[in-house]
């Protein structure tokens, strides 16, 4: 069996060598998964749910250990990393309460009785990204398995080690067999042969526009059913009546964190022309202040981009003639780092302002008013967060209705809560997860009529 390494970022070290699936293991994977799943969908609702609880105290009780792998796989500062491996605990304990209250409804209907169910849509295939490996492994997984279906998740080459690791906690919790399985290897191997595969009823994909256009289309084939969540280009929108100060201070957050390796990042920064200067030299010190370094120091803020490809991807959009306003620093010697970076001012067409750079680069433009704020905050492909900064509350609701994007904060950088929905708008993806209607992408309505006449 062919492998594939797993390098730290930080230190560009060996961390693991993986086994890389075939396409035949895949289809075996998928076989034992439909030989679960008649089991699987019926589990009492009661013990379902008690199996979920189990996971979630089992991962709750390997979170250092989850947290340490990351940091290693992923680069991700300890703190962040430790967030995230609660966010699995979270999101599995709050999907735990769904089986016992997967409801259907009693429809009022002439000569009979009319009820509906919520079936499991079938065997999901999970493909995770390599920025977020834990969270979105657990968005997909939870409510899948809630909602009475086997899942098999396909990591990301750079980061399947927390994956492997969660799918082996979930057989010490005493999920069955075959229920929840992990496939490291290749997206063009293991990831298109559950795209393809005509057992596979669901896919779930969270990553390239490019590729996520790439899997809609071999789902197509088959109308498997699909959730996407893609690129980004989010708007932080700030109003000469905001709080500038702790805009600023924020600011640097929504847009560095994990290194701007987010969908969610708020890499253009528009703000009101009448406070524009004011906000930049708030926002200097700001970004100048970004602790970036070990990710084991849990001081670290910002840890490094992923592999070196990466790295030289980001810094083209940062040539030697950019307008770099400020930068921070970086850690010298080995390691795949990019400073935190801002770039003003930047003409409309510049790509650092209209492509997804996925790393720690952001653009600062003025703008004159609501509806400049709304034109530029809308004209990008991508609609999946944004944040507005003003003390007015009209302002803030006629601006978050007018912007075309899945999940705003007001005053706020928050994108993702497990209560909530999450997705995007336009070619940031299709469907939502997590929140309390998630379940509806992992079951199909099925009507029954029963006749009293």
């Amino acid at each position: 069996m062919s492998t594939f390494t797993v390098v730290n970022p930080a230190t560009e070290e060996t961390v693991a060598a993986v086994p890389s699936c075939s396409a035949e293991q895949a289809d075996e994977a998928v076989a034992r998964a439909a030989a679960a799943q008649a089991a699987w969908r019926s589990v009492g609702p009661g013990d379902r749910a008690a199996l979920l609880r189990r996971f979630a105290e089992v991962v709750d009780t390997h979170l250092e250990e989850l947290a340490q792998l990351e940091v290693a796989c992923s680069g991700h500062p300890v703190g962040q990393a430790r967030w995230e491996a609660g966010n699995v605990r979270d999101v599995l304990r709050y999907y735990s309460a769904a089986p016992e209250r997967l409801t259907g409804q009693q429809i009022p209907v002439p000569g009979g009785l009319d009820v509906t169910f919520k079936e499991p849509v079938g065997i999901v295939g999970l493909i995770v990204p390599w920025n977020f490996p834990m969270p979105i492994l657990g968005w997909g997984l939870a409510p899948a398995l809630a909602a009475g279906n086997p899942v098999i998740a396909k990591p990301a080459e750079r980061t399947p080690l927390t994956a492997i690791r969660i799918g082996e906690l979930a057989l010490e919790a005493g999920l069955p067999e075959g229920v929840f399985q992990v496939l490291p290897g290749k997206g063009s191997v293991v990831g298109q042969r559950l795209v393809d595969h005509e057992a596979v009823r669901k896919i779930v994909f969270t990553g390239s526009t490019e590729v996520g256009r790439h899997i809609m289309a071999g789902c197509a084939r088959q109308v498997k059913r699909l959730t996407l969540e893609l690129g980004g280009k989010s708007a932080n929108i700030v109003f000469a009546d905001a709080n500038l100060e702790r805009a600023a201070a924020t600011a640097p957050s929504a847009v560095f964190d994990i290194a701007g390796q987010d969908c969610c990042a708020r890499s253009r920064i528009l703000v009101q022309r009448s406070v524009f200067d004011r906000f930049m030299e708030l926002l200097e010190p700001a970004v100048r202040g970004v602790a970036v370094g070990d990710p084991r120091d849990s001081a670290t803020e910002m840890g490094p981009l992923i592999s070196a490809e990466h790295r030289a991807r980001v810094a083209s959009y940062v040539p030697d003639q950019a307008p770099v306003a400020f930068r921070g620093t970086t850690p010298a010697g080995p390691g795949f780092w990019f400073p935190p970076t801002v770039l003003a001012p930047v003409a409309a067409d510049d790509p650092a302002f209209t492509e997804e750079v996925f790393g720690p680069v952001v653009t600062v433009v003025p703008v004159e008013d609501e509806a400049e704020a709304i034109a530029i905050a809308n004209d990008t492909p991508y609609g999946l967060s944004g944040s507005i900064w003003t003390e007015n509350l009209g302002r803030a609701l006629r601006v978050a209705r007018a912007v075309e994007t899945g999940n705003l904060s007001v005053n706020s950088h928050a994108s993702v809560r497990y209560w909530t929905p999450f997705g995007g708008f336009k070619q940031s993806g299709l469907g939502r997860e997590l929140g309390p209607d998630a379940l509806d992408a992992f079951t199909e309505v099925k009507n029954v009529f029963i006749a009293t006449d």
